[in-house]
């Protein structure tokens, strides 16, 4: 610790008061703290105790000559830690420990009188209630980047036509833009889950204390405002023993890394020789160490292999909380690694996805060229034939199958098919079919709402831009 001796274990011990007389066995020590990771809480620790004491003082709990020199000695911390001067130590077992002896050194027995009223249960929870809230609001900000980025490519690529699969098998003719909004409009809902996240944890455990509330005049409705809280949590057992909006941040993280990872699957096989969709420039491929020609789509396979651990954490903190009684356990110390390694991967994700959108060259004429493969107008035909037919749609369908048949015996598309051989299966055809048959009629006749002609995708683009893009 800057500034003064390393603690010995017995001496770590005289947080917890007069009962302890000897000092805890070295593997107690190991498991017990949590300094390595809940250091990255330092910030809002902070924030929170300048918070505290300015309402202990406030309320005539606290002197104001204590208060300010509490208040220095938390600023001083802040900027020991801000400028790398400041030594964390597993002997003070947490953020909250590290930062309370760092201040007893600068200011002496005062530093004692800041936990008064307050407890590490209501700390902790509020700091990761802080932490989470600045971290959500980042990752929206690169969530928005990323849809920007699809939008952006959308427009470019409106008019692009490419196969639309299911079951990945050719189905029917869609354009490259329509098919990145559909990417938009799910992290658009990811935006709304994580948002709906913010404002349900946006609320202040602070001042509930161990588990009970105090015996002391406190006002928590300040200490919330201070800390930019909508309010004080209502219960003083459910402000430190929830963790659902932890939980339910690693929900909507791992939702998104599934979203992230459906992306980065088909970038990969877009890449892929058996496709040539698109191809991906040095900044988001690797080598192979022993096949020079090789070019690997390495970013996207790494946010594909990510999602698994965004559901992984998840996994993690379910199985924590799932038996636990009220009100805080020991158990919780291990909310803050999950939650850590999820918001550090997903924002990893994010970077990786927005960079690749904006890099990716799609290749127009390969995918104008797949389009047309695998009988893709076949629906097209099909409707042809209940509306300029009047066939019943089961009728148009099978005849649309034999017409397919006798293209595949004869090894062309359907728009190749001599108009005898179409009505050699349905006499009522006619050459005003060929106007439906191409892949780019196709798309243009698809003008039903969220449909894929091209002006449909541009007009979505316009509309994706004034609704995820546009600030209120």
């Amino acid at each position: 610790m800057t500034g003064g001796k390393e603690p010995t274990a017995s001496a770590a011990n005289t947080h917890w008061g007069g009962r302890f007389t000897a000092g805890p066995a070295e593997i107690m020590r190991r498991i017990n703290a949590s300094i390595e990771f809940d250091k990255r809480l330092w910030a809002e620790d902070i924030a929170g105790s300048q918070a505290h004491c300015a309402m202990l003082v406030a309320q005539d709990i606290l002197s104001a000559q204590d208060g300010a020199a509490i208040q220095a000695g938390l600023a001083q911390i802040k900027a020991e830690i801000e400028s790398g001067q400041f030594v964390f130590s597993e002997a003070h077992e947490d953020i909250h420990m590290n930062v309370e002896a760092r201040l007893a050194e600068l200011i002496g027995p005062i530093a004692g009188r800041l936990h008064t009223a307050r407890s590490r249960n209501d700390q902790v929870a509020t700091d990761l209630r802080l932490w989470l809230r600045a971290t959500i609001e980042r990752i929206d900000r690169a969530m928005r980047e990323l849809q920007q980025a699809l939008i952006d490519r959308a427009e470019i690529e409106a008019g692009t036509v490419m196969p639309g699969f299911t079951h990945l098998q050719i189905a029917q003719p869609v354009t490259f833009g329509h098919h990145l909004m559909a990417y938009v409009e799910m992290i658009g809902r990811d935006r709304g889950r994580l948002a709906d996240c913010r404002r349900r944890l946006n609320e202040s455990p602070l001042g509930a204390a161990a588990l009970a509330g105090t015996s002391f005049p406190i006002d928590r409705h300040a200490t919330a405002a201070t800390l930019g809280f909508a309010r004080p949590m209502a219960n003083s057992l459910d402000a430190v023993s929830d963790r659902d909006f932890a939980v339910e941040f690693l929900a909507a993280a791992a939702l998104t890394g599934t979203h992230l990872s459906r992306f980065a699957e088909e970038i990969v096989l877009w890449c892929s020789d058996g496709f040539g969709f698109i191809a991906l420039s040095d900044a988001f491929t690797t080598g192979s160490s022993i096949m020079p020609q090789k070019r690997n789509p390495d970013a996207a396979e790494l946010v594909r292999a990510k999602s698994g651990r965004l559901a992984g954490s998840l996994a993690a903190l379910l199985t924590v909380m799932k038996g636990l009684p009220l009100a805080y356990g020991k158990d919780m110390q291990e909310d803050k690694i999950p939650v850590f390694e999820a918001a550090d991967a997903l924002e990893l994700c994010l970077a990786a996805a927005i960079g690749m959108v904006r890099d990716m060259r799609p290749d127009r004429e390969k995918l104008r060229a797949a389009a047309g493969r695998g009988y893709s107008t076949a629906t097209d035909l099909a409707d042809w034939l209940v509306r300029a037919a009047g066939l019943p749609f089961r009728q148009a369908h099978h005849a649309t199958g034999e017409i397919v048949k006798r293209a595949e015996q004869r090894g062309c598309t359907l728009a190749e098919l001599p108009l005898a051989e179409l009505q050699a299966v349905e006499p009522a055809i006619t050459a005003a079919v060929y106007d439906v048959l191409r892949p780019e009629c196709s798309v243009a006749s698809r003008r039903s709402f969220g449909g894929t002609a091209p002006d449909l995708v541009r007009a979505a683009a316009a509309a994706a831009r004034q609704s995820y893009l546009v600030d209120e």
